[in-house]
């Protein structure tokens, strides 16, 4: 029985080179993105299903679940890659962009995980990576709400490792620099005529991978140009529960 993986934001970049990546290894894909033609393009081009839906809303994860069973029977692979830039100004506060970045980066991964669960514990177990960046492990000031949003990606990873291993379930983080994805677009030219290196898509795509199969659930891989893969050593601090 082939493997079956779910991927959100998969109508370009990370998303879509994870999906051809894991298609060319043998596994099926149901891909999400609110981009229709782009992820309805790229599922058929690895013979996938797709679903079409902002992740921000809890039923489009759900849908996205039912569609894995409907057609597969089974899920064991989940990439929650959705994700958006922040652009929000502190100095001129906009609450609705707020909760639209919120809604994509955060909210979207619980969500992803609370639907996934279920089927995955009936698959047998199973492994989630989720796409945060190295803004979620460094503070980054040009877009601090994004830097936010992707540290509480990394912390939601860490404390659900006990939870999940309970039924089986793996869990880990990617946390890349800058990488060549429609999110980048708009400085990718001052990037690379500064002499900025950039992260291919692809690149990342081998990490994550890798992040499904890591020996430790909760492992944070930093991935950077020009270097090896790097789990993140967070300090050696006690549980609050050890208080």
């Amino acid at each position: 029985m082939s493997t079956v993986a779910l991927i959100t934001g998969a109508a370009s970049g990370i998303g879509a080179a994870v999906a051809r990546r894991l298609s060319a290894s043998g596994v099926a894909c149901v891909l999400v993105d609110r981009d229709a033609e782009g992820v309805e393009r790229v599922a058929k081009q690895v013979s996938g299903g797709w679903v079409v839906g902002d992740v921000s809303s809890q039923e489009t994860s759900l849908r996205a679940v039912a569609l894995a069973e409907e057609r597969y029977g089974r899920l064991d692979l989940v990439h929650l890659n959705a994700g958006t830039n922040g652009g929000v100004d502190m100095s001129a506060f906009d609450a609705q962009r707020y909760r639209t970045v919120m809604g994509v980066n955060v909210d979207a991964v619980v969500y992803g995980v609370a639907a996934s669960l279920p089927l995955l514990k009936r698959s047998g177990g199973g492994s989630i990576v989720v796409t945060s960046s190295l803004a979620g492990l460094v503070g980054f000031g040009i877009d601090p709400i994004y830097s936010m949003s992707k540290h509480a990606t990394v912390g939601l990873v860490r404390a659900l490792v006990e939870p999940l291993a309970r039924d089986g379930v793996r869990i880990g983080a990617v946390c890349p620099g800058f990488t060549d994805t429609p999110l980048v677009a708009p400085v990718k030219e001052m990037m690379v005529n500064a002499g900025f290196p950039l992260l291919t898509a692809e690149d990342v795509a081998a990490v994550v991978e890798a992040a499904f199969h890591a020996e430790s659930s909760g492992t944070v891989l930093v991935v950077q140009p020009g270097m090896e893969p790097t789990p993140y050593q967070h300090a050696d601090l006690p549980s609050p529960a050890a208080g």
